[in-house]
């Protein structure tokens, strides 16, 4: 397989404290990988790194062969990396289909002019991102709360209202921050299959930080483990479950 997302050598450090120490690992395209760690790991920190929120002090980060250095994150929303976020950021004030319209008019051609003056292209855009949300929201099963404002829904459905919104951009590399967090066994279970149903509809290539272990061992082709900045181990699912390195890390020197 070919790599769609290679980190190589990645470091970043905040003053005097290492947050990323050496960090390799690939993400080929087509897989699902997951990327665990005790809280302070470094997790959050490589993946704002990957969106170009920071930038590296040492390594590369190569997505579709391309060096991201120096690429803004816009640039590379564009190109086809999105992400979700462990605390919603949803606009609370507009409904569900207006969240999604948002990314998709987003990559709309027509400019200020056009939308000023309610131009035939501007009119047509308007209409494709209506017809695009919708279909989103259809296939995510909330196609029922497209009217309601998305500070009124449950954390469970605004989960799938952002994850949703980063599906309008059509990512080829969509990066998943916490999609567990706040949500029950249930609905757990139910973003497991959505994630898989993701990947065999538009062939989205996904890089998971989770700390609910179900949802890991579940989805993940494979698992990147890092601890205090490091890559402390790397493989399937079954083998990173009994890797005593991994134990020892999560639940100290007596476990292991």
């Amino acid at each position: 397989m070919t790599a769609l997302l290679d980190i190589a050598g990645v470091s970043k450090r905040y003053g005097g404290v290492l947050a990323l120490d050496g960090v390799s690992f690939r993400v080929d395209r087509g897989r699902i990988k997951g990327l665990i760690g005790p809280n302070g790991a470094g997790k959050t920190s490589l993946f704002n790194c990957v969106c170009g929120v920071l930038r590296v002090d040492g390594g590369h980060i190569r997505y579709a062969g391309r060096d991201l250095h120096g690429l803004r994150p816009h640039r590379r929303a564009r190109m086809g990396i999105a992400r979700t976020f462990q605390t919603l950021e949803l606009f609370r004030e507009l409904t569900v289909l207006e969240n999604l319209m948002v990314p998709v008019d987003a990559r709309s051609p027509r400019g200020m002019l056009a939308d000023a003056l309610r131009l035939p292209r501007a009119r047509f855009e308007e209409h494709r991102a209506d017809e695009r949300a919708r279909a989103l929201l259809h296939f995510l099963g909330i196609a029922d709360v497209a009217g309601v404002r998305g500070g009124d829904l449950p954390i469970g459905i605004q989960r799938r209202v952002e994850l949703g919104r980063a599906l309008a951009l059509r990512p080829t590399l969509l990066l998943l921050d916490e999609p567990a967090a706040g949500l029950d066994s249930r609905e757990t279970a139910d973003l497991a299959g959505v994630l898989s149903r993701i990947r065999e509809r538009f062939g989205t290539t996904m890089l998971l930080v989770d700390h609910d272990m179900s949802l890991v061992m579940r989805v993940c082709d494979d698992i990147a483990v890092l601890d205090y900045g490091r890559l402390i181990a790397e493989g399937p699912p079954e083998r990173i479950r009994e890797d005593p390195t991994v134990v020892r890390a999560y639940l100290g020197e007596s476990a292991a």
